[in-house]
């Protein structure tokens, strides 16, 4: 839907509130780029928090803060387009984007013993449970039952929140929780992002190259995207069970011949275009490395593999999708300038260093420090590129 549109003209008010995607890429992007460098004084023992596991807090965090809020922002843009209907904006967007920010306080305070789990739990699922409830509201008033996987998803990564608090009551597994979300979250790069690559990349060829476009979505792709979410949620649940490798592998397999399908390799002149490509071949890497530690895991280790699919396919997917979604809804030309190609080339090398960290003749904790001060970067130059755009009115 474009901001010029009859409909969107009733808004008013800030530029910044108009659409969900400028507070949340904005905010997500600043959100990730400063809470990597706290992970990584975390990490190297220059920094502890008194009453939470910094890795627990970390993988919260990157998942539910970060990820949580680029989804939001994602999401709540997308839905007009499937709908036709107006978007969220104005007070209640601001009142949404309130939410995820309590989300963020009330980590904080519980992390530094401010504040016990049940208050925290309250504070994060404000966010999840509007976003849900605008997202159902708006895909089943516009009658848009096409895309309610998409929003069930939404739900399920909610849920996987929730999980991530258990371990303060129960004995439950203190990572569940974000294997759980890292699952979805590949779920939903295989299924969003299986739509928009050969999408944006028929629309280059078309005007740029001609035939022959990339394959329509088929049987292919129906079994890359099941085989993933079965792949994926095997592994959250049983994360050293060889079967659940064996899907995993099975997933890559199927993932890798769709990616080739897309025609990735004539579209190097578009950086556009070629990230979203090299997003996703971080999910068939990911899915390689992750079935391999599952079934041979003194082969590869689970963190480097974990790695590739977080850093690597989620990080650089959603500055692919952020990058692009902000140019073309803010009216400017859809070319990626010196700055957006900095972009890309930081997230790249953060995303390679911590996946080959332990393999490198360097020091593994310097190493893993210099990634994420990489990929971090990568975000706070979104945020100050992009910051503009998202705060100011259409072109």
């Amino acid at each position: 839907m474009s901001e010029t549109s009859s409909g969107l003209r009733r808004y008013s008010g800030p530029a910044f509130f108009s659409f969900a995607f400028r507070p949340f890429f904005f905010c997500g992007a600043l959100f990730a780029g400063l809470a990597i460098p706290v992970w990584v004084a975390l990490f190297t023992g220059h920094l502890v928090l008194p009453s939470a596991d910094p890795m627990r807090w970390h993988a919260h965090e990157m998942l539910f803060g970060y990820l949580g809020a680029v989804i939001g922002g994602f999401l709540l843009t997308a839905i007009p387009n499937w709908t036709g209907r107006l978007p969220v904006s104005g007070a209640p967007l601001a009142g949404l984007l309130g939410f995820w920010l309590l989300g963020r306080i009330g980590a904080v305070l519980q992390a530094t013993g401010v504040i016990g789990p049940a208050v925290g739990i309250v504070l994060e699922l404000l966010y999840w449970v509007a976003l849900s409830g605008a997202a159902f509201r708006e895909i089943i008033a516009g009658n848009n039952k096409r895309n309610l996987p998409v929003v069930a998803m939404i739900t399920a990564f909610a849920l996987a929140d929730v999980v991530t608090f258990l371990p303060d009551w129960t004995e439950a597994d203190p990572m569940l929780g974000a294997r759980l979300a890292i699952a979805l979250a590949a779920a939903l790069i295989s299924l969003i992002g299986g739509r928009i690559t050969p999408s944006f990349t028929r629309n280059w060829l078309a005007k740029e190259k001609g035939e022959p476009f990339p394959a329509a979505f088929g049987r292919i792709d129906k079994a890359a995207v099941a085989l993933t979410l079965l792949g994926m949620l095997g592994w959250a649940l049983w994360p050293e069970a060889p079967w659940a490798g064996a899907l995993l592998l099975a997933a890559a397999l199927m993932q890798a011949i769709r990616l080739v399908r897309w025609q990735g390799q004539r579209t190097l002149q578009e950086p556009l275009v070629v990230i979203l490509h090299l997003g996703y071949l971080w999910v068939v890497v990911a899915l390689i490395a992750l079935g391999t530690s599952a079934i041979a895991p003194s082969v590869l280790t689970g963190n480097a593999a974990l790695h590739a699919m977080t850093a690597g396919a989620v990080g650089t997917m959603t500055l692919a999708v952020m990058t692009r979604a902000t140019l073309g809804h803010t009216g400017r030309a859809l070319v990626a300038d010196l700055g957006t190609r900095a972009i890309y080339v930081l997230v790249t090398l953060g995303a390679l260093l911590r996946v080959t960290a332990p393999w490198l003749p360097t020091d593994y904790g310097e190493t893993v420090g210099l990634a994420g001060l990489l990929w971090a970067g990568a975000f706070l130059l979104f945020a100050v590129k992009y910051g503009p755009y998202l705060f100011s009115r259409r072109s």
